[in-house]
């Protein structure tokens, strides 16, 4: 589906056109950065719990992520680094929402194809639009921006419930799996999605995805939502 790159001035053009817009269309960059302060005051009684989805074997990366990596590989970088988990407080769930809500109300979806003149392709939403993987793309590197460890913020493939591949952003948690959803502005338990998991990428290496739900057949592509 794509050619080979030539790397130096993709990456080039890549990371310029990623600079100017992480004044991200000034609209989405300057949200987040201004996001309100946590709310104090959340026992952490009170915090939502769930489950852990569990990797069933490996599975093929998506292409979008391989053609990703090819025009900014430090994004991808991460091989062989220790899994690990964020520890879920009243001042680490807010941040999830507030970003999760701001990125949301940032980027005006639009199809790849509308957008890139290609039906497939995974990027950062740099002029203030794009569609579900650019959304997750940019969710995770703002929260590892923040300090959350990119071993715990998985790009994941799901069917949606119209059947169609979706990309969403769990976040591994201390009380569980939740995921970062541009279709929503709650952070919702993973099993609380009513999606169909189908793969991410591993906690151990970003490149690396592993399958979760071997009845699912992964689509070739995600849809645009």
């Amino acid at each position: 589906m794509w050619g080979d790159f030539d790397m130096t001035k993709k990456n080039v053009w890549g990371f310029v056109a990623f600079a100017a817009s992480m004044v991200l269309s000034a609209t989405a960059h300057a949200q987040v950065q201004q996001l309100p302060k946590p709310k104090a005051g959340i026992a952490v009684a009170k915090l939502p719990a769930t489950t852990n989805a569990v990797p069933t074997g490996d599975a093929r990366p998506v292409w979008g992520w391989v053609d990703f990596c090819r025009r900014l590989p430090a994004e991808c970088r991460g091989a062989g680094a220790r899994a690990q988990e964020i520890r879920l407080d009243g001042a680490t769930w807010n941040a999830l929402v507030e970003v999760n809500r701001s990125i949301n109300a940032a980027i005006e979806p639009i199809t790849d194809q509308d957008h890139w003149g290609v039906p497939d392709r995974w990027d950062f939403p740099s002029d203030g639009k794009g569609d579900c993987e650019d959304y997750v793309l940019l969710k995770r590197k703002v929260l590892a921006e923040r300090g959350f460890p990119r071993q715990a913020l998985l790009v994941t493939v799901v069917i949606d419930h119209n059947g169609d591949g979706h990309a969403v952003l769990t976040v591994k948690t201390d009380h569980g799996d939740f995921v970062l959803d541009n279709m929503r502005d709650d952070v919702l338990a993973w099993v609380k999605t009513g999606y169909r998991f189908v793969k991410r990428q591993s906690q151990d290496d970003p490149n690396r995805w592993v399958a979760l739900d071997d009845s699912v057949a992964a689509p070739a592509q995600v849809a645009a939502h």
